[in-house]
């Protein structure tokens, strides 16, 4: 009776069974090249169809993004390819964004730029690919504002983030492969985030209904002047589609470029 009651446990999912935590058969591993960043390394993947590498977003209400510092750009005062991890609740790493684009691109056109993200699972396996094009940013430009394109894996088109006109507020939707509008994102008019965090709340389509949000967090004066890193956090329903999660990894890809990818719009 007591393995048939282990069993049940483990099949509804409680906190003890989910990865990350302590699991009597499935142990947490950490990466021996770097003692003081822990990742996760996935056990067996859970029963379904889900894209390849996605499999542990179906468990997550949090996904915390940390951007990477480049002391490069700092002391140059230049522009260089983002780069993010992405993290559990537990702060473990879970996957690793680096982004592509040429010199060119970010002198000139800056916070606008093309671009193109890799987002990798900690065995290096690309499972996210986020294309963003160079398009407007502006409210005088409302036929051509800014779109990203999300695959998982690589090459399979699972969804989008469209730009909405708004004279106001920032507006943004998430679609799925066929363009349909799911879930829209509506930020707030001020986006300085002087001394405090930055909520994106995340809607239904109506705007009738709050089911998460996507925080820009202060992480203080000090570190908001003289460095550009970001911090944002997505709070999410946990049986939210994968693919939804993952084009909203896409979507604070896209906040970052637009509102905060420079030092002092991060304070």
């Amino acid at each position: 009776m007591a393995s048939k009651d282990a069993q049940n446990q483990r099949s509804r999912g409680l906190p003890g069974f989910l990865p990350g935590a302590a699991d009597p058969d499935h142990h947490l591993h950490i990466s021996p090249s770097n003692p003081g960043t822990q990742v996760w390394q996935p056990g067996l993947p859970p029963p379904g169809s889900l894209p390849p590498g996605l499999e542990y977003l179906s468990q997550l209400d949090l996904i915390i993004i940390h951007q990477q510092v480049e002391l490069l750009g700092m002391i140059l005062g230049t522009e260089t390819s983002n780069k993010y991890e992405i993290k559990n609740s537990l702060g473990q790493r879970i996957y690793f964004a680096v982004e592509e684009s040429i010199c060119f691109n970010r002198t000139f056109c800056s916070t606008l730029r093309s671009c193109t993200l890799r987002i990798t699972d900690n065995s290096g396996r690309e499972v996210i690919t986020v294309n963003r094009p160079l398009r407007c940013n502006s409210c005088w430009c409302p036929c051509y504002l800014q779109e990203l394109e999300i695959q998982a894996p690589p090459g399979t088109i699972v969804g989008y983030v469209a730009q909405k006109w708004d004279p106001f507020l920032p507006k943004f939707t998430i679609q799925n492969a066929n363009k349909e509008d799911i879930l829209k994102i509506v930020g707030p008019c001020a986006t300085c985030g002087c001394f405090g965090d930055v909520d994106f709340e995340v809607k239904t389509i109506d705007e009738k209904l709050t089911i998460g949000k996507i925080s820009k967090y202060w992480s203080g004066f000090v570190n908001g002047v003289f460095t550009n890193a970001d911090n944002f956090g997505i709070h999410v329903p946990a049986d939210l589609d994968v693919t939804v999660k993952a084009a909203m990894i896409g979507a604070c890809f896209l906040l970052d470029f637009m509102f905060f990818e420079h030092s002092l719009a991060g304070l």
